[in-house]
């Protein structure tokens, strides 16, 4: 088949401007589909992080005010390692520090409906036949609400054929009608089947309503979103275009996430080297204050404390850990009383508990290899990476079945285990107690070293590359531009 040209319009990208795993993705999807011998560019606004990173990009396009309300910008042409990417500068919207859709006091920034209309804007215009560009796409990928309107200029002008990818319903960019006039949509947009919603008008309901293809980044989610209860009330609309809706269970950098080859890590190790992963886990608890044990698991934690993220449940039962027995090495951020909860409780188990707030790239890594389980028992999680990170370290997850996690981990079980599948443990409920009983079930299995070490081959076997991502994310584009026709 020939190849596609793709523009991938993005919020965010790693390791530049990243909050979640769209940055992950945004730095990795397009490179992945670059290998595979596709054209993409990468568009993403102009934050002072790229400008940074880029000083040397060239402008290669104006783009006139497009409504009296949005205000000229200029595209400018950058390249990361071979791939192409579209700066889009306007240092009116995008000129600020920090978070790109927060202020320092962690409220929106009032103006975010123009910021990403115009992001919107301008991937949808590169899609048309008045693109400023010589170069055109024959599919426009959109992500999220930040660049999920795109698909409401292409339906409604003409244009290249449009994918929409959720990476977190919950977040859906709702804004006053007045939009509508100022980032210059058409008054017949305003539509229950168009870009209204509740009487507002909703960035991503415009995507999933109007975009050719939608996808989500486990196929899980994907069914969970058009159930009421995670689907944040857009699950009716997501069950009438559920023929329309893929799931695409996200990859990860297998160069970057390596235990063999982890720069980050006291000694490297493989599948058939595991004896290595011991010198990690000593190495951790040094750098952690924890006791050297040996005759204990170490539970690893890195996670917003949250109570999406499951954490308050960790916390209810955290003081009985260390009489499992086991220990707990925990880095992360979030609900202050969290915070607290489990600052306090390292205090209380100085050399059994150990806390980090804030975030360490090199101690995530360490702490993936040094643990001997990580828990993860999130209530949702569209994806989620730190399962599959943990499965390639060798560091058996402990889950509840949701999202991305239900796709990616596999409970030890007879059947399991028999048909060398179980690589982790999931929880029986999203309960204290169910938690409980799961992190005994962890330790007694751990007492058995060859049982211990199947289940942690089975992990590393697991093959969770982009390559099986971008061809099917290929096959959704070739969807998405039959449905144009």
């Amino acid at each position: 088949m020939n190849p596609l040209s793709i523009l991938f319009a993005t919020s965010e990208m790693a390791p530049w401007v990243k909050t979640g795993g769209l940055g992950d993705v945004a730095a990795a999807l397009p490179a992945a589909l670059q290998a595979a011998g596709h054209d993409i560019r990468v568009l993403i606004p102009a934050y002072p992080a790229l400008l940074r990173a880029f000083p040397e990009a060239q402008v290669i396009a104006t783009i006139p005010a497009l409504t009296p309300a949005l205000p000229t910008a200029r595209l400018l042409a950058a390249e990361s390692a071979g791939l192409p990417i579209l700066l889009l500068d306007c240092p009116e919207l995008y000129e600020r520090s920090g978070n790109p859709y927060l202020d320092a006091q962690g409220h929106d920034w009032p103006d975010n409906g123009l910021r990403f209309g115009l992001l919107s804007r301008v991937a949808a215009l590169l899609g048309q036949a008045s693109s400023p560009l010589d170069w055109r796409p024959d599919v426009v990928h959109t992500n999220d609400w930040q660049t999920a309107l795109a698909p409401a200029w292409l339906h409604y002008e003409g244009g290249a054929a449009s994918v929409v990818t959720v990476h977190n319903i919950a977040f859906q960019g709702c804004f006053e009608k007045t939009l509508l006039t100022d980032l210059g949509l058409p008054e017949t947009a305003w539509r229950f089947d168009g870009v209204e919603y509740h009487d507002q008008l909703s960035f991503l309901k415009a995507g999933l309503q109007l975009a050719s293809q939608i996808s989500t980044v486990s196929p899980t989610y994907a069914r969970e979103i058009q159930d009421e209860l995670f689907g944040y009330a857009l699950a009716p609309l997501l069950q009438h275009r559920s023929d329309d809706l893929r799931g695409i269970l996200n990859g990860v950098d297998t160069d970057i996430w390596n235990p063999a080859t982890d720069p980050a890590l006291a000694q490297g190790y493989a599948a058939n080297r595991l004896a290595a992963k011991r010198t990690n886990k000593a190495a951790l608890q040094r750098e952690m204050g924890l006791e050297e044990a040996t005759d204990r698991p170490l539970f690893g934690v890195i996670s917003r404390l949250t109570e999406q993220k499951g954490l308050d449940l960790l916390l209810t039962i955290a003081d009985g850990i260390p009489h499992l027995p086991a220990q707990l090495a925990l880095l992360g951020s979030g609900d202050k009383l969290m915070e607290a909860g489990f600052a306090a409780l390292a205090k209380r188990f100085p050399g059994q508990v150990a806390v980090r707030l804030g975030f360490d790239e090199g101690l995530a890594h360490r702490i993936e290899a040094g643990a001997d389980c990580f828990l993860m028992p999130s209530r949702f999680e569209p994806c989620g990476l730190n399962q599959m990170y943990s499965l390639r370290y060798g560091t058996p997850p402990l889950i509840r079945a949701t999202g991305g996690l239900a796709d990616t981990v596999i409970d030890v079980t007879e059947a399991t285990l028999a048909d060398k599948t179980a690589n982790g443990f999931v929880l029986p409920d999203t309960t204290p107690h169910g938690l409980w009983q799961t992190m005994e079930r962890v330790c007694q299995t751990w007492q058995d070293k060859k049982l211990w070490q199947r289940i942690q081959q089975n992990g590393m076997r697991c093959d969770f590359s982009w390559k099986h991502a971008a061809r099917e994310y290929i096959a959704l584009y070739r969807d998405a531009i039959a449905a144009q026709h």
